[in-house]
């Protein structure tokens, strides 16, 4: 792991168990995106455990903390467009006390794998994702988890930038609506059964 922290933290406190982060871009005319996915799934997560993201200036991010079972869990969405996306994370780990990459996890949209289709996994490349680029050119490590949300390709005719940044409609959009419930219960069985047990629940088709 490249990243530490460094000097006094800004953390009061007790330290954050796990960070969430839910990778989108700002701005209304991303919501509802295929790219924005990541930030969906946090922002689903902190309202089923009745938490309220706040934006927090020095942090680059909406941040909230809520309770998983006795498991305290830190969820943010950086406000920095998708390719700054790592301008957020120094300040918010050291603002939640998180000092090991392993209690990272990085929700985003991936276009390999189909619509609605969930992976969870430890560290790996980027796979053209600018906004893992960014994360891991500033960790200096891609050592954090990442969970993985099936965007699907683009049809052949239209640019995968384009793709991302459209609205998914139809079947794909009732696919990435179950995703998201479907990552936010495998997000909570992370946090208090482990890695092994919420990879075993997402890693599958269907």
């Amino acid at each position: 792991m490249a990243w530490r922290r460094k000097g006094a933290s800004q953390r009061r406190g007790t330290p954050a168990d796990l960070l969430i982060v839910g990778l989108a871009n700002p701005g209304a005319e991303f919501v509802g995106t295929r790219h924005n996915v990541g930030g969906d799934l946090v922002r689903l997560l902190a309202e089923r455990r009745g938490g309220r993201l706040k934006v927090e200036p020095r942090q680059r991010a909406e941040l909230c903390e809520v309770l998983i079972g006795t498991v305290r869990v830190a969820l943010a969405v950086p406000t920095t467009f998708m390719n700054e996306s790592g301008a957020a994370l120094p300040g918010l780990l050291e603002r939640t006390g998180i000092d090991d990459l392993s209690q990272l996890v990085v929700v985003h949209d991936e276009l390999d794998l189909e619509p609605g289709r969930l992976q969870l996994k430890e560290g790996g490349g980027n796979a053209g994702h600018n906004g893992l680029r960014s994360i891991s050119a500033t960790l200096g490590a891609p050592d954090y988890l990442r969970l993985r949300i099936g965007v699907g390709k683009p049809p052949s005719k239209q640019a995968g930038a384009n793709w991302v940044l459209s609205k998914a409609r139809g079947a794909d959009g009732e696919a990435l609506a179950v995703a998201l419930e479907r990552g936010a219960d495998g997000l909570e069985t992370l946090a208090t059964q482990g890695l092994e047990r919420a990879m075993g629940d997402l890693n599958i088709r269907g």
